[in-house]
């Protein structure tokens, strides 16, 4: 889909900010608040815009921290739909988070999230390596999340333990 410089420059700022208002983008922009109702439908209705998120730092709320896990998946591509089927079988999943086919070593990037390592560990062990088409899997546990979506995460009293040397 051709989209012009305007209407690119609206889902950029969307992008980074999905907060502001029509007449907020207005202003940046020096259209009136008609033509930015009506542009940010128009993203909307041809997914440009999917949806809407807020990014939440859930080391902040006490109790809720969770796991996160990158997995690293090897898999056997079925015949006329390559990835696709054995992506879908994943990503139907709700502890995944998110799936990207990848170049190198391993097809298939999975984001997984769980409210426990052993809720992860049950996941790949019962869900997803019985999957038709995985040949194999890596689990990559996230530690600490420095920045996500171009945000930078705020560091606290507990991350002086983190030093880097010169």
């Amino acid at each position: 889909m051709k989209l012009t410089a305007t209407e690119i420059e609206i889902a950029g700022i969307l992008e980074k900010d999905a907060r502001l208002t029509n007449d907020e983008l207005a202003k940046m922009t020096d259209l009136s608040v008609d033509q930015i109702s009506q542009i940010v439908k128009k993203l909307e209705d041809q997914k440009v815009i999917v949806r809407y998120v807020s990014l939440v730092d859930w080391t902040k709320i006490d109790g809720h921290q969770g796991v996160t896990a990158m997995i690293d998946v090897k898999v056997t591509p079925k015949r006329d739909v390559g990835f696709n089927e054995v992506a879908k079988r994943i990503y139907r999943h709700k502890e995944v988070k998110s799936v990207y086919l990848m170049s190198g070593t391993y097809d298939l990037s999975v984001q997984v999230e769980g409210q426990s390592v052993n809720d992860v560990a049950h996941f790949v062990s019962q869900k997803l390596s019985t999957i038709e088409g995985v040949i194999s899997t890596t689990t990559h546990f996230v530690l600490k999340k420095f920045k996500h979506d171009g945000t930078i995460y705020d560091s606290d009293d507990r991350d002086k333990r983190i030093v880097v040397s010169p």
